[in-house]
């Protein structure tokens, strides 16, 4: 039985591209429901926040079906292209007139009757860069000179540039996807193990150097001593997803929706899910990202050359830990970060980001061997 499945995945990977589809329809659906209050209150509709994420939705599916059109390879060839396109988004969002600043972080750009969140589009266009990058090093990248220390100092930079916008989120994503995409180029055990060991100290680091970042961590040990400050936020995730149970509330039937859990419709979607669906149906949300796992690894096992490896890795990689980061927050087992669930969550740049990379798997999965 097993190995029949792994035989769809020769060929383009219907079943992939059936289950993100599904996810991003039932995304559109959740945040009707969890956006209804906060949407009729800012633009007079309950479907303000749902039709902006359905007009999204038409845009993704639009690049995903050109992304599965266009051979994976052609991007191997614009790597540097990508690179200073990554740099440049990075710097714009800090140009009076062009950036936009909300709560003092600097994340968006301008674009008149609708904003971009660069850092999205950096997650797509770094991982293409060091792809291609890795993919042309072969047996170099154990060289010090020519490939350990050059690797470290590229991202370096880009998580320089993006914590001080600042996306400790965004940067997670980044660190992990590009530690799996190093590990994968064959890297040495004991250089990987010096990165792994470095990034965990890097993570100290910020998270003592930002008040609101300990105070997280602080929380997330101790959530019950926070319950009306720091702890809010947490403890309102928790309270939904309690008293969903393992049937639900019912679809609309929502509590926590009417102005109690920050960020219903975005970060916090998943809460609202098993709230009104309960356990049940919300652990079908946690299989649906375990099969894209799954099939997005396979993917990448049987990619033709070592460009369609990486950026398949990468690609899977994204998605699976931004999602575990985001139910992991919700369910407790992890701090507040603000990263979007892949595929569900609002946010027009995420969800048109996150089909162009599942059309580039999808693409790769046309060709595997």
């Amino acid at each position: 039985m097993l190995e029949r499945y792994r035989r769809i995945g020769h060929g383009f990977d219907y079943w992939l591209a059936l289950v993100i589809f599904v996810l991003s329809v039932f995304g559109v659906i959740m945040i009707f429901s969890a956006s209804a209050v906060v949407s009729y209150e800012r633009f007079n509709s309950p479907y303000g926040y749902a039709s902006k994420q359905a007009m999204a939705l038409g845009i993704g599916l639009v690049a995903w079906f050109v992304m599965t059109m266009i051979d994976y390879r052609f991007w191997q060839k614009k790597a540097t292209v990508f690179l200073v396109i990554t740099i440049v988004l990075l710097l714009a969002v800090f140009l009076p007139g062009i950036g936009i600043e909300r709560n003092g972080a600097h994340r968006w750009i301008d674009l008149g009757s609708f904003s971009l969140q660069p850092s999205e589009l950096i997650k797509l266009f770094f991982l293409m860069y060091i792809s291609a990058w890795l993919s042309k090093k072969g047996e170099k990248i154990n060289d010090l000179n020519k490939g350990i220390i050059p690797f470290v100092i590229i991202l370096l930079v880009v998580i320089f540039l993006i914590m001080k916008e600042p996306d400790m989120g965004t940067m997670s994503v980044i660190a992990v996807f590009s530690m799996a995409v190093f590990f994968v180029s064959g890297v040495a055990w004991h250089y990987l193990l010096i990165f792994m060991a470095g990034a965990i100290a890097l993570f100290r680091v910020l998270i003592y150097a930002a008040p609101y970042r300990l105070q997280r961590l602080m929380v997330f040990l101790n959530p019950n001593q926070a319950q009306s400050g720091a702890g809010y936020h947490i403890n309102q995730a928790l309270l939904a997803l309690g008293s969903g149970g393992l049937l639900g509330l019912g679809f609309g039937q929502s509590k926590q929706k009417y102005l109690f859990l920050p960020e219903a419709h975005t970060d916090s979607i998943f809460a609202i899910i098993g709230e009104e669906l309960g356990f049940l149906r919300a652990a079908l949300v946690i299989l649906a990202f375990v099969f894209i796992a799954w099939r997005g690894l396979e993917i990448a096992k049987r990619a033709p050359d070592k460009f369609g490896q990486l950026v398949a890795t990468g690609i899977t990689v994204w998605f699976i830990w931004q999602a575990f980061v985001n139910i992991g927050a919700m369910l407790g087992l992890l701090p507040l970060t603000g990263v979007p669930l892949p595929f569900i969550s609002y946010g027009g740049t995420s969800l048109v980001v996150s089909f162009a990379a599942a059309g580039i798997l999808l693409n790769i999965s046309k060709q595997t061997t």
